[in-house]
């Protein structure tokens, strides 16, 4: 199994190229049915990871469901996985059933199986759904705990899809869905209404598909038809040839099992994948379309675009390594750009840009009376404390860690250590916590230390369900010390897209969606200053000049700006700017060890062209 995740992994970055290209088709391969056997686990993994799928679907009845999601998270630790629930009344296969997860009368037949049909069959007489008297709120009922159980299991999880028409069938059922898909924040996309939204069309094989060299033909011919700037949804059943599989049929599809390793094997074509880069499609996922930021134009928007034009040329001319640009204004991308090898779905090294997602984990943590910014440190490791506990350490809260105020000396840390927290309890705390900010990527990580303590999750998982999955941030890698808990301060991995998520929803007071995720009390002290600002390492405060971008103050792991803006920050370059005054966004990845001339140019260029 390590092996064949390394190969997904390597596989993923070497693919990220497929999807990158900006004026092609949009294609989305999903792969249905993951949790219904070890087969079908084993071929959605293959077919993500060294194939050309992008979404995957889970079925919560299955019987290799626990499977399903332990594979998931192994290859979730690499590259997050897009994942939807798939919505299941049915268990068509003759020697393989499924169960509900509720008690459903209705819907289960003599044995408590799941009806194999949803629609009448002759070959299956009295044996569809549509044939007995199905109850609206048992089905409702069933699929709160399906959503429920994926939900808690896989947080990430993005959407709703339905098996074998079980969403559709009925009106009323649809509806229902609808109702759900709201509540719990997961889209239900496959319907008329949202396919017109998202600009979709759901597409198949042209022409047969009996083995296959007819699948490659046929999916040739139906790659040859698809529009540039339109979205396409490819659905696949990959699975196995093996004993396992050719158990599983039903009458008049007996050969399923030979039929699924050929689409198994059409996944993971080099050829096929060729023909994509060829034809310049662009691989996405259900939550690359339904969690975007919206798209504009400079026009729209009121932005002169050859300020930004000139940005970056003034970047270029003074031989700065500018990696990616997105500019957002209203809301909406109204520039994106990357440069060289960079790529829209490549993630970035994010360096202490890092530290503003751990404020914002901070945050939820106090919304929900888990902590207080008040508490003190040494309340939460009382086990981990040295043997005389100075006053200074003492006094240190979370607001101390959270201003880069808890009065030790950062360079002190010895990162060796086994135990971090017990090292960095273990500093001299030489000046009163609060009195002066000294930049500590270790404060970070007490943070991200202490929300594992109080939550029992580390930082990043924390984050999935109250953050990442509702923004669709995909975090790529977040590096842990050697007792799994979450840097905190820096070696964050994420995409340009994520760096402008945050940007807005901290622009927008910790609203998302029409949704309060985080109040905006938070959002208000995360950007207020809390304490008086200098760079990092700087000892004389007359150094710095009064007027500069490091000397507006500091709040929660954020920094105050010039012209009333705020930023997170990361070495070499890296830049998410919030503009409330202009309601716009700048997220910038680079190399650039000059971050003040950076920083400069975006005041010089792109502010001005925010009218």
């Amino acid at each position: 199994m390590k092996k064949l995740l390394l190969i997904i992994f390597m596989s993923i970055t070497t693919l990220v190229s497929l999807s990158a290209q900006e004026n092609g088709p949009g294609l989305i391969v999903r792969l249905d049915d993951m949790g219904s056997l070890h087969s079908a686990n084993t071929a959605c993994m293959w077919s993500y990871g060294v194939g050309i799928g992008r979404t995957i679907e889970i079925m919560a009845v299955g019987s290799l469901f626990p499977e399903a999601v332990r594979n998931l998270k192994r290859i979730s630790g690499y590259d997050p996985v897009d994942v939807g629930v798939h919505l299941t009344l049915t268990s068509e296969w003759d020697d393989v059933k499924w169960r509900p997860l509720t008690h459903c009368p209705s819907l289960v037949d003599e044995d408590g199986y799941f009806f194999p049909m949803i629609r009448p069959n002759p070959a299956y007489r009295g044996k569809a759904i549509t044939e007995n008297k199905y109850n609206l709120a048992e089905i409702e009922q069933e699929f709160r705990a399906q959503i429920e159980l994926v939900q808690r299991h896989i947080p990430s999880v993005s959407h709703l899809t339905g098996h074998m028409g079980s969403v559709t069938f009925d009106k009323a059922v649809f509806e229902m869905v609808k109702k759900l898909a709201v509540e719990y924040g997961l889209p239900y996309i496959d319907d008329e209404e949202s396919l017109k939204r998202y600009n979709i069309e759901f597409i198949s094989y042209d022409g047969p598909k009996g083995n296959l060299v007819e699948k490659k033909e046929s999916f040739r011919k139906m790659l040859d038809k698809l529009q540039p700037g339109r979205n396409y949804i490819f659905i696949a059943h990959p699975s196995m040839y093996n004993e396992e599989t050719k158990e599983v049929k039903h009458i008049g599809y007996e050969w399923v099992a030979e039929d699924r390793q050929a689409e198994t094997n059409l996944l993971i074509d080099d050829e096929i994948k060729q023909l994509l880069d060829e034809k310049n499609i662009r691989l996405k996922s259900y939550a690359s379309l339904i969690k975007a930021l919206p798209r504009s134009t400079p026009v729209k928007e009121n932005v002169e675009e050859q300020g930004i034009k000139d940005f970056v040329q003034s970047l270029k001319d003074k031989n700065q390594d500018i990696h990616s640009l997105m500019v957002l204004r209203n809301g909406n991308v109204i520039h994106e750009e990357w440069f060289g090898d960079h790529t829209p779905d490549l993630s970035h090294i994010m360096y202490s840009v890092t530290k503003t997602y751990t404020a914002t984990g901070i945050g939820f943590a106090v919304a929900e009376n888990k902590i207080k910014v008040t508490d003190k440190v040494i309340s939460f490791f009382p086990d981990k404390l040295p043997e005389e506990v100075s006053d200074n350490l003492k006094e240190m809260e979370i607001r101390h860690l959270l201003t880069m105020s808890a009065g030790n000396d950062p360079g002190a840390f010895n990162r060796s250590s086994k135990d971090w927290v017990k090292e960095f309890l273990s500093l001299p705390v030489t000046e009163k916590p609060g009195t002066k900010m000294n930049y500590c990527s270790m404060a970070s990580y007490m943070l991200a230390a202490i929300i594992q303590k109080v939550t029992g999750e580390n930082l990043k998982d924390y984050l999935t369900s109250r953050f990442f999955g509702p923004l669709g941030i995909k975090v790529m890698y977040w590096g842990e010390c050697p007792m799994g808990i979450n840097t905190g301060g820096y070696d964050l991995y994420i995409r340009t897209e994520d760096m402008a998520k945050l940007g807005q929803f901290i622009l927008q007071k910790g609203k998302w969606n029409g949704k309060q995720l985080l109040p905006e009390s938070w959002i208000k002290e995360m950007t207020s200053p809390q304490i008086a600002s200098l760079p990092s390492g700087t000892k004389d405060p007359d150094s710095v000049p009064e007027d500069s971008d490091w000397k507006q103050g500091y709040g929660y792991q954020m920094w105050r700006c010039r012209h009333n803006a705020v930023r997170a920050d990361g070495a070499n370059g890296q830049y998410i700017i919030i503009m409330p005054d202009q309601n716009a966004v700048v997220a910038i990845t680079a190399n650039i060890g000059d971050m003040g001339s950076e920083l400069n140019q975006v005041w010089k260029y792109i502010l001005p062209a925010l009218k």
